[in-house]
């Protein structure tokens, strides 16, 4: 069964998630999203969005039923439970190394794992209606385990991630917006993201490559380690022939333009 089905939107790969019967995410998918992440990697591809197959649910959560089992097997989980933590988080931590933009379309319920790989990647676009993102794990015992308690306490800080962590708390779309898990929400999340997708895919690649690298990378290291970053990241972005190309086109306008330039979509 292929759980992660993908299509191209031009120069955007989609990759939509189905498990019926509510889009629970299970050990097996692990190994359709890994080659997905793999077939991101083509130089036709400029953009990955990731979205729900299944109306209402993005994925709603990892299978309670999968993670039952284990618990009721200790040496089977003292052995390879480290292991699938590492797997998972090898997998989240794939999506920040690749030189596109990687894009979530929350195009509904999205908990537990499904939030954590919205958290991996660089957009998250909500859709409106009857949703809830979160983390139900401490509710059921257990906390997130793929990423989820460190990227959400550096994208919103550590008292809101508290808050939402430790209480097991769900927001609807809108909230999630204005916490800044979400950067918009949409009418339609999935249409909304492959044009976000199809707009980054028009500018020049290397230079998105090295702006998404020099922030992911960066926002870990001390100031002047980051810096020496961004300063080779600058260099490698220009070497790209987009960037005569771009810089050309710019200042061949005359200068009552170049606003308009700069600022069209």
């Amino acid at each position: 069964m292929t759980f992660w089905q993908q299509r191209r939107e031009g120069p955007v790969l989609v990759g939509s998630y189905v498990q019926e019967p509510l889009n629970y995410y299970t050990e097996e998918a692990f190994d359709d999203l890994e080659a997905l992440i793999e077939a991101a990697r083509d130089s036709q591809v400029r953009a990955l969005v990731l979205c729900g197959g299944r109306p209402g649910t993005f994925i709603t959560h990892f299978s309670a039923e999968q993670i039952l089992a284990g618990l009721r097997d200790p040496a089977r989980l003292v052995e390879q439970g480290p292991a699938r933590n590492h797997r998972v988080t090898a997998v989240t931590r794939a999506l920040g190394d690749l030189p596109v933009p990687v894009l979530a379309a929350m195009n509904g319920d999205t908990m537990g794992f499904g939030l954590e790989l919205s958290l991996a990647c660089d957009f998250r676009i909500g859709e409106e209606g009857d949703y809830r993102y979160g983390f139900p794990e401490v509710r059921l015992g257990i906390i997130p385990g793929g990423g989820g308690t460190q990227r959400l306490a550096r994208l919103v800080g550590r008292g809101a991630a508290l808050d939402l962590v430790l209480r097991s708390r769900h927001l609807r779309p809108r909230e999630a917006c204005e916490a800044g898990i979400a950067h918009a929400v949409v009418a339609d999340a999935v249409a909304r993201a492959i044009e976000l997708g199809q707009e980054l895919a028009g500018l020049a690649p290397l230079a998105v490559a090295m702006a998404k690298h020099a922030i992911l990378d960066g926002s870990d290291l001390t100031l002047p380690s980051a810096l020496a970053l961004e300063t080779d990241a600058s260099f490698r972005a220009k070497l790209h022939p987009g960037a005569v190309t771009a810089l050309e086109e710019y200042v061949a306008l005359p200068i009552d333009r170049r606003r308009d330039w700069l600022e069209r979509i």
